[in-house]
């Protein structure tokens, strides 16, 4: 087929916990991440020159090489360039849902997107594992967006293991549109502040890994828990991100004011989500929020947890 087109869902974190420094200069951290059905679609067409072309209708996405759907092209020619040359160009459009950096690993999705859909596209025949480790080389989010669900993501955030599916749960994500928090400040501030707390033998960073698995939240996602799921919801990136933006503070508090599950940022923020068992409650909270803060820069959205990663559009 000339093209494709893919579903590439956002992702929010239950659990992000930064355990210590990498030899590569990233963090050692551990993870619970989980798929929502909020995404964008991605559209992939041949477009016979040799050129990489990127649109998109949202202003804010860039439409140059720093875009991470334009590098997973780019990687896929380099790794692949007598295929390359056979296949040539490919036009991509970026039909944005996700808000933008917002925390909710919206251009890795997107990556993701275009690895799953090259590999169908220039007949790679490439497997999920090896798509994940192409996707390592552009990001550490990269990797779970292939296969999405709920997963825990250890390492840099690359290797990822399956939790049971998660279903019927909502989740309200909200954001200031005026407020974006970068997320190599967010990790760099972390390190000043809290790395004489890192942990650095690698049979700790081990031990601290494997009691997560075998922890209370694995525990409650296992039997689908939700209030217990809720409570132990923990972002160590909280810690720098909320004293510098007291409006993400104040909302988390907002949502845990009324008759939510849990409310927490998700990754480095500045979004936050809170969870609900029911799609009414969940729609009543949501506009309580809206109406309490009273904020126009506020925007909401009510989507439910999602079983899987990058998906073909029929």
């Amino acid at each position: 087929m000339q093209s494709y087109s893919l579903f590439a869902p956002a992702k929010i974190n239950l659990h992000l916990e930064i355990i210590g420094d990498r030899a590569d200069g990233y963090h050692e951290l551990v993870m619970i991440m989980q798929s929502v059905n909020l995404g964008d679609i991605i559209h992939l067409r041949a477009n016979g020159t040799d050129e990489i072309r990127l649109f998109c209708q949202n202003p804010q996405v860039p439409l140059d090489d720093t875009n991470l759907a334009y590098k997973a092209v780019r990687l896929v020619q380099e790794k692949y360039p007598t295929l390359s040359r056979n296949y040539g160009g490919i036009d991509i459009t970026i039909e944005k849902n996700i808000p933008v950096a917002a925390g909710l690993a919206g251009g890795s999705s997107n990556a993701a997107a275009v690895l799953v859909g090259l590999n169908l596209m220039w007949n790679l025949g490439l497997t999920q594992p090896e798509l994940k480790d192409l996707g390592a080389l552009l990001g550490s989010d990269v990797p779970f967006c292939i296969s999405g669900g709920t997963a825990i993501a250890t390492g840099r955030g690359e290797q990822i293991e399956p939790l049971p599916d998660l279903k019927n749960l909502w989740v309200i994500l909200a954001k200031f549109s005026n407020i974006s928090v970068s997320t190599g400040w967010a990790y760099n501030t972390y390190r000043e502040q809290f790395n004489h707390e890192y942990i650095s033998n690698p049979q700790e960073v081990k031990q601290r890994t494997h009691e997560i698995h075998s922890g209370n939240l694995v525990k409650a996602i296992s039997k689908s828990d939700y209030k217990q799921i809720g409570a132990l919801l923990y972002n160590d990136l909280e810690k720098v991100v909320l004293p510098e933006y007291n409006a993400v503070n104040e909302l988390i508090e907002a949502f845990k004011s009324k008759n939510v599950l849990g409310s927490m940022m998700s990754g480095s923020g500045p979004t936050v989500f809170a969870l609900c068992d029911k799609k009414e409650e969940a729609e009543t909270i949501m506009e309580e929020v809206k109406e309490s803060i009273n904020d126009p820069n506020l925007d909401c959205w009510l989507t439910q947890v999602c079983p899987h990663g990058i998906m073909v559009n029929q």
